[in-house]
């Protein structure tokens, strides 16, 4: 097992639950900024995995595809792609003529290098699966029993709340799990960092601990127009909760700022804010991806 451009803790985890030989990737740049990849270890005829962190995958992915060709190359058997964040999914049709839409081609791309790929919660709003973009063995590892779990042993009378309706697939596997009320907001988005937020049923939240969920926080402005709304009522302050912490240097301290009581994140993308492991949902996911490969 490889780790590249991933948290060195869960890699250990992860290879340590599925009892896997530690592999080494030198990765360095160039300095024109072009990306050097050699494999350390013996690839042929076994088995691989590689554990990659792709938030900003822009500086990340022809690394990736590198590491990947070159298993190949050396005669790797299987190849598995570890990408507890899976990135270029959220543009999933155009919407103006010419316009790229990334989810079809990163996962045309996964799907050329890997035999499987194994994700934490993609952002699959318009595509019905994973499989539809990324032709491969696909598992999809839910984050919902870990986030219910920490709200169930950490909230008092929680209340789910997601910001829109793209979150709604997450509200509601997580309030199921943790036995709790649900409301869904509606959005209105003018631009990048320009958002309104109203909730159907405000009342609802009386008498609960709001808890704000979505898979991606990213700028953070959907869910701190949310925290905003259940922080001017009169109840306990709201938590936020995210599966993918893409925090940019100004989102932690903007939720603070609207009313958050605190906020916490799954360990899918390193963060001071992740509270939530995933590790054994990921060695899971593994196992039974490679089981499903198994003739």
């Amino acid at each position: 097992m490889f780790r590249l451009h991933a948290d060195e803790t869960l890699f250990a985890s992860v290879a340590a639950g599925l009892n896997a030989e530690h592999g080494h990737i030198e990765h360095r740049r160039f300095p024109d900024g072009e990306s050097y990849v050699r494999i350390l270890a013996e690839c042929a005829g076994r088995d691989v995995i590689i554990l990659c962190g792709l938030d900003h995958p822009d500086a990340k992915l022809m690394s990736l595809v590198f590491a990947a060709a070159s298993m190949s190359e050396l005669g790797a058997g299987r190849l598995t792609l570890i990408a507890p964040y899976l990135p270029y999914l959220r543009q999933d049709q155009a919407f103006q003529r010419g316009e790229s839409v990334s989810a079809r081609h990163f996962g045309a791309l996964v799907a050329r290098y890997f035999d499987a790929i194994v994700t934490v919660d993609p952002h699959l709003h318009r595509i019905h699966d994973l499989a539809s973009v990324c032709p491969i063995t696909c598992r999809v590892v839910p984050a919902a029993p870990a986030i219910a779990a920490w709200i169930k042993a950490r909230v008092t009378r929680p209340i789910i709340v997601g910001p829109d309706a793209e979150s709604a697939q997450w509200v509601e596997a997580v309030a199921g799990l943790a036995g709790a009320p649900f409301v869904i907001g509606e959005k209105v988005r003018r631009g990048d960092r320009d958002v309104t937020v109203s909730l159907t049923d405000s009342d609802a939240v009386a008498g609960h601990t709001p808890v704000v969920i979505d898979d991606i926080i990213s700028t953070g402005r959907t869910m701190a127009a949310v925290v905003e709304l259940l922080a001017a009522t009169d109840g306990p302050p709201p938590v936020c909760v995210g599966v993918h912490a893409l925090f940019d240097d100004t989102t932690l301290a903007l939720l603070q700022r609207a009313g958050a009581a605190g906020v916490v994140t799954c360990n899918t993308i390193t963060h001071p804010s992740n509270a939530i492991d995933l590790t054994d949902s990921i060695i899971a996911g593994v196992v039974a991806a490679r089981r499903s490969q198994t003739p």
